[in-house]
């Protein structure tokens, strides 16, 4: 399992099959088996050895503390949290903040005080309630091999960077080391969507950021997410947000 703490930066994120942005301060628990890749914008104002980027990862195993611990009385909540983050879990509130701090106390401890920060980690996070799954339920990726989920993250790197190209599906193959055929069969099996479904995902994911910054005019907005021209951008990202641009824009600015 992983537990994810992003201190600076703001980018894309791709979890299970979930696309969002995400910005500094944000938490999440992955559980197992979960494709993920975080993809950080970069930042031009940081100059010399300022961190454009920064995030804490805690990686730890579900029967790290041993077996037993779940037949205790007093940790039963513990197997109900590990359950809800096979969707994974984005921390809120006043959770967030606890967590945070703690996970910064484990890079200052050492020997047994890691194992009890660990351990107040998790009670803070099985006894709140502002845990909101990520994926949709019936929608987890299944299960997979460590070679699976190395080859998907490739993939899910190679389209992070080259979102605004046209990616081929001979191109995105071949960088899987896969035939056409088998890679849309794999693909999908692993994500419940097609590539192109994903790759439309990731450029929509791409405009909400610069809709919400409000810098550029919405129609240079839609090259710049790597669209090919307006209307399949509008009607791409209706698909995906349910809005058009104009009224997404206007939702998150007037928040």
């Amino acid at each position: 399992m992983e537990l994810v703490y992003i201190k600076h930066g703001s980018g894309s994120r791709y979890i299970g099959n979930n696309i969002s942005p995400f910005a500094a301060g944000e938490v999440i628990l992955l559980g197992e088996n979960i494709p993920h890749i975080w993809r950080f914008n970069k930042d031009t104002s940081a100059k010399g050895h300022q961190m454009d980027a920064e995030a804490l990862s805690i990686h730890f195993h579900p029967e790290c503390l041993g077996k037993d611990i779940f037949q205790l009385q007093e940790a039963y909540l513990l197997p109900r949290l590990f359950e809800k983050a096979k969707s994974g879990l984005l921390i809120e509130g006043d959770a967030r903040e606890k967590v945070a701090r703690l996970m910064l106390d484990a890079m200052e401890a050492t020997n047994l005080d890691r194992i009890i920060i660990l351990l107040r980690i998790l009670k803070t996070l099985a006894e709140s309630s502002d845990l909101t799954p990520i994926c949709i339920s019936h929608n987890v990726p299944p299960k997979s091999s460590e070679y699976d989920q190395a080859r998907l993250n490739e993939i899910c790197a190679y389209t992070l960077s080259n979102y605004k190209n046209d990616i081929t599906l001979e191109e995105i193959s071949a960088i899987s080391h896969l035939s056409t055929t088998s890679f849309c069969r794999y693909f999908k099996s692993m994500t419940k969507k097609t590539y192109y479904n994903f790759l439309n995902e990731i450029r929509v994911s791409q405009a909400c950021k610069l809709l919400i910054e409000d810098k550029i005019p919405t129609n240079i907005i839609c090259f710049e997410s790597g669209f090919n021209n307006i209307s399949n951008f509008y009607r791409h990202f209706k698909k995906v947000t349910g809005v058009t641009p104009f009224e997404y824009k206007k939702k998150y600015l007037s928040c």
